[in-house]
């Protein structure tokens, strides 16, 4: 999300960065061009005037101009503006779920906005993160299989779905769930309403006598961030309606431009509470603004990604495989587990979006080169070597080589280049053992363009870290740097 974005302000701040001082004229010249960057990116002609205008003022003053790093003091000034458009420096505002069960959650949005998956993302994360026992009910009487959907993600996730009863009106479904949430004890009850490709007048009195039923903690508007203003204005007609107390953005992770969700807060005066980025049940951001303004200024999202490594890594098994490389060993099931492990949190590009300073160097990188496929074949080609070979790579002769490279589907140059890779990350791991400190130790910065190029070709990167990386994931992502635990 917001990469078109980035890559514009990116450059404009570079341009302010490399000079030494600052006129007026420079200040406002750059201001310029965060504007036509912000209206390219599809944020709202009103956000972005409101946006220059408070910019403008804290940064075209003596106290800027004659600043020691006048650049960076602007950038720092378009930063907290992004945070406080994206709503305020406080932290994320949670849902609602703390009452007298049960807790109603009410979801509402268009069809084809992605409701029935976020209630059943909404409900693993209240489930896993939250500890609550939650009830997902759908009112989707119109959509063919709408309710069958939620049926099948609801027990794909293991959390208990309302029995479907033929012939209920979406009302008599809303009395029955929290009739069957009361006395089966659930915490939080989710209802996924229905939806039309346009609001309309029965759509609306629908939501709001389900609203009027259920009394709603939270009135959760899903909105598809991909269709930029027409989301912006679907949070506006939805809240002249509805008591809406927040708002979801989905397929965030296509959307380049980032528009819909700088917009939002300022239109409706409504909180984004998460970003939906992906099919998976996890595939749920809780929105914190102070960290996506620093993701949109190129500045990366470490927290996050921290955040992420944390949820998805066994705690346990980190341990032991960092026990294990303190001694000096890594084999092959070591090297599946971490390529697995990027998988989890995201895979190549979520990992780099993450990494401060990487958007520069994107030009750098081909797609190809970050394409989570690459990992796929590598897991593929580690998965048709034998429990010996894969505990002993020195066993593996051109022999062994031309059989593992045909069961696995790839070329003998591939088992080759994967070959070396773990070479090099054992070879860092008996460095370590010793005692001894390999390029790429943590607050070194990140990896180099070439190093990222490396681990997209599946050859090994200097700047893997054996015993430091992020929480969870001892050896760090595969030749990344990671950060100290214990800082």
């Amino acid at each position: 999300m917001f990469e078109a974005l980035t890559d514009r302000l990116s450059g404009v701040f570079d341009k302010l960065t490399g000079r030494g001082a600052l006129s007026e004229a420079d200040v406002e010249a750059a201001l310029r061009e965060v504007r036509v960057a912000l209206l390219e990116a599809d944020v709202a002609l009103p956000v972005v005037k409101d946006f220059i205008a408070k910019v403008k003022i804290e940064a075209v003053g003596e106290s800027v101009i004659k600043a020691v790093k006048p650049g960076q003091q602007v950038i720092k000034i378009v930063h907290d503006q992004l945070v406080a458009t994206l709503g305020g420096d406080g932290p994320p505002e949670p849902l609602r779920v703390a009452g007298e069960p049960p807790n109603v959650i009410m979801m509402a949005g268009l069809q084809g906005s992605g409701k029935t998956t976020t209630t059943a993302k909404i409900a693993n994360r209240l489930t896993k993160t939250d500890r609550k026992r939650v009830l997902i009910a759908s009112l989707d009487t119109r959509r063919p299989a709408a309710m069958e959907q939620l049926a099948t993600l609801g027990k794909s996730i293991g959390v208990d779905v309302l029995p479907i009863v033929p012939g209920q009106s979406p009302e008599e479904i809303a009395k029955r769930a929290l009739q069957q949430a009361r006395l089966s004890g659930h915490d939080v009850l989710i209802l996924d309403t229905a939806g039309r490709t346009t609001i309309d007048e029965e759509m609306m009195s629908e939501a709001a006598s389900i609203a009027q039923i259920a009394k709603p903690g939270e009135v959760l508007l899903v909105a598809d961030s991909l269709t930029g203003q027409d989301a912006v204005e679907t949070a506006r007609r939805f809240h002249e309606r509805l008591p809406l107390t927040g708002l979801v953005l989905t397929r965030a992770d296509g959307d380049g431009r980032g528009g819909a969700a700088l917009s939002m807060r300022a239109v409706t005066g409504l909180p984004i509470k998460f970003l939906g980025a992906g099919e998976r049940a996890d595939a749920l951001e809780v929105f914190d603004a102070r960290r996506i303004a620093g993701r949109i200024l190129g500045q990366g999202d470490i927290v996050g990604l921290v955040e992420k490594a944390v949820e998805n890594v066994d705690r346990a098994e980190a341990e032991k495989m960092a026990a294990k490389m303190a001694k000096g060993r890594f084999d092959f099931d070591d090297l599946e587990k971490q390529l697995s492990q990027v998988l989890q949190i995201g895979g190549l590009k979520g990992v780099m979006g993450m990494l401060p300073g990487v958007q520069k160097m994107k030009n750098q990188i081909s797609d190809a080169q970050l394409d989570d496929r690459q990992i796929h074949r590598q897991i593929g080609i580690i998965r048709s070597m034998t429990k010996a070979e894969r505990a002993k790579p020195d066993l593996i002769n051109g022999r062994r080589r031309a059989r593992i490279a045909k069961g696995s589907g790839v070329e003998v140059v591939e088992v080759n280049r994967l070959l070396k890779m773990h070479r090099n990350m054992a070879d860092m791991a008996k460095a370590m053992g010793k005692g001894k400190m390999p390029f790429g130790m943590p607050g070194m910065g990140g990896p180099s363009p070439e190093a990222l190029k490396q681990l997209g070709s599946g050859k090994a990167l200097p700047g893997l870290n054996p015993q430091s990386g992020l929480p969870g994931l001892p050896g760090g992502l595969p030749g990344l740097p990671g950060s100290n635990k214990k800082s």
